[in-house]
C-alpha cells in the first residue's frame, strides 16, 4: 500500500527486512553518484518513498547507514575481483596463481575507475582491519577484497612463487600500491589521464607490486 506525499510515495507496508534493504540500495545508488558525503539518510528514505521517522527503525543515525552502505559496496569490489579471476583460463598451476593474484589488482582498479563514488565509500567507514574480514563485506564467493588478496598471495606461496619468508605482511604492500594508484586515478592528479594511460599504469603498478613480492 502506498500513498502519495509530494513528488514521492510514501510505503506504508513492509515485509519483514525489506524496509532495511531499500535503504541500504537507496544509499548505493547516492554513492555512486557523490562517494560517502552523499549517503544521506533523509535523501534515503525519500528515494524509497518512505516519511524519514521510518528510517530509525533500521539505522540508529547516518553513520549506522554508512556503515552498511560501506560494507555492501566492499562486496561489490569482491565481485569485480572474482570476475577478473574467473577470467584466468589456464590448466598450469603456477600460471593461474600468478594470474589470479594480478586479477585481485585488476579488479579492484577496474571497479575504482568504473564506479568511483562507491569505490571510495567502500573504504569510507572501516576503522580497523577487523571490518576488513567482516562477512557482511565479503562478495559472491563468500570473501572480501582483503580476503581475496591474501588467498592470492598464499597460493603465491604453495606454487612456489612467493618464498614463504616474504609471505609476511605482503598483503599490506600489494594493497597500499595499489590503492594508492586508485586515489590517484579517480580523485587525484591522475584523473584527468587518458583511458589507455591508465590503462598501461595499472599494468605497470601490478608489475612492479608482483616482481617487488
Amino acid at each position: 500500500m502506498t500513498t502519495d506525499v509530494g513528488d514521492s510515495p510514501v510505503r506504508t507496508s513492509y515485509r519483514h527486512g525489506d524496509l532495511r534493504r531499500a535503504l541500504i540500495e537507496a544509499g548505493v545508488d547516492l554513492a555512486g553518484e557523490g562517494g560517502p558525503p552523499a549517503v544521506v539518510l533523509r535523501e534515503a528514505t525519500r528515494r524509497v518513498g518512505v516519511t524519514p521517522n521510518a528510517v530509525y527503525r533500521h539505522f540508529a543515525d547516518r553513520q549506522a547507514l554508512l556503515d552498511a552502505v560501506c560494507s555492501t559496496c566492499q562486496g561489490l569490489v569482491a565481485g569485480a575481483i572474482e570476475t577478473d579471476q574467473a577470467r584466468v583460463d589456464t590448466t598450469d598451476l603456477v600460471e593461474g596463481a600468478r594470474l589470479r593474484f594480478r586479477a585481485v589488482g585488476t579488479g579492484y582498479l577496474r571497479f575504482a575507475l568504473e564506479q568511483p563514488g562507491q569505490f571510495q565509500t567502500a573504504f569510507s567507514a572501516s576503522s580497523d582491519l577487523d571490518s576488513a574480514t567482516s562477512a557482511a563485506r565479503a562478495g559472491p564467493g563468500g570473501l572480501t577484497p582483503f580476503q581475496l588478496l591474501t588467498q592470492a598471495l598464499d597460493d603465491l606461496v604453495a606454487v612456489g612463487l612467493l618464498p614463504a619468508e616474504r609471505r609476511p605482511a605482503a598483503e599490506f604492500l600489494a594493497w597500499s600500491a595499489v590503492h594508492g594508484l586508485a586515489e590517484l586515478l579517480i580523485d587525484g592528479p591522475l584523473r584527468a589521464l587518458p583511458a589507455p594511460v591508465k590503462q598501461t599504469l595499472i599494468v605497470r603498478v601490478i608489475d612492479m607490486v608482483e616482481q617487488g613480492l
